[in-house]
């Protein structure tokens, strides 16, 4: 029987286990299985998916994401702030470093205050329709703008614009987006495919929701755009370009460390 060792990361409550793979311990046989096992919240530890933290020549390391379905996975934002607080905890990195996800090379920054921040890669096409968008920011995203995030059926939703026709092959994660009535900034509600359930906060979506608000709203030139998601607060700076394209694209927020533990398998 094999112990590993494994840490709990929260990035405004989209939870992650992390596991140090850099000695490949990590279970190749049956790794879907083990995985979905690991997540389950009622049997296992419970996070929203795993990432392992392998080796990677050239750079700080590599971000290996699974869904908590146990599927490997596109790339995952939060996943991602979470991979370098881990990162810098174990002593691999210090105020900045680079990693290699699915999806590409990735930089990232530790501020002061706690929150990292994560560039993401340029977005260049937004399929825009007449009450949402589709776009691709490491995973592939629907954002549907509604009059308030807070009030929709997530999962009711959610699952009936995933599942459908158009999408229910490769899946497609589902965002619910309204303008906060307070504040500046956007209120936004994940519907995550791999979870097939809604999740606190999603990286990716976020940043989709918000390049696709300033894209609809014609917005152009440096913007930092706050977000308002049930599991906390994020922001998106980026750089709405004239020709349409998003480019030097940052996902900012918190990420914790909540345990350490061990599994026996």
């Amino acid at each position: 029987m094999m112990s590993i060792t494994f840490y709990k990361y929260q990035g405004a409550g989209n939870d992650f286990i992390m596991i140090d793979n850099r000695n490949s311990q990590f279970p190749t046989e049956d790794r879907r299985a083990c995985i979905a096992r690991y997540c389950d919240r009622h049997f296992g530890v419970g996070a929203d998916g795993l990432i392992l933290l392998e080796a990677a020549h050239g750079y700080d390391f590599a971000m290996r994401y699974y869904n908590a379905d146990g599927g490997e996975s596109t790339l995952c934002g939060n996943g991602g702030r979470c991979i370098v607080a881990f990162a810098h905890f174990l002593g691999l990195v210090g105020e900045r470093c680079r990693f290699l996800a699915t999806d590409g090379p990735h930089e990232a920054r530790l501020r002061p205050d706690g929150w990292i921040e994560l560039q993401m890669q340029d977005v260049t096409a937004i399929d825009q329709r007449p009450a949402a968008s589709v776009l691709n920011t490491g995973s592939p995203h629907y954002v549907a703008f509604v009059p308030d995030a807070q009030a929709i059926a997530v999962v009711e939703a959610g699952r009936a614009v995933r599942y459908g026709a158009e999408f229910a092959a490769q899946g497609i994660n589902v965002n619910f987006v309204s303008a906060q009535p307070e504040t500046p900034g956007l209120t936004v509600a994940t519907y995550e495919r791999g979870v097939e359930d809604e999740t606190l906060a999603c990286g990716t979506g976020v940043t989709a929701a918000a390049l696709a608000w300033a894209k609809r709203h014609e917005l152009q030139g440096p913007l930092e755009m706050p977000i308002r998601a049930k599991g906390g607060r994020l922001a998106v700076r980026f750089e709405a370009q004239p020709n349409g394209q998003m480019t030097n694209i940052w996902l900012c927020g918190p990420a914790e460390r909540v345990f350490r533990g061990e599994v026996e398998d």
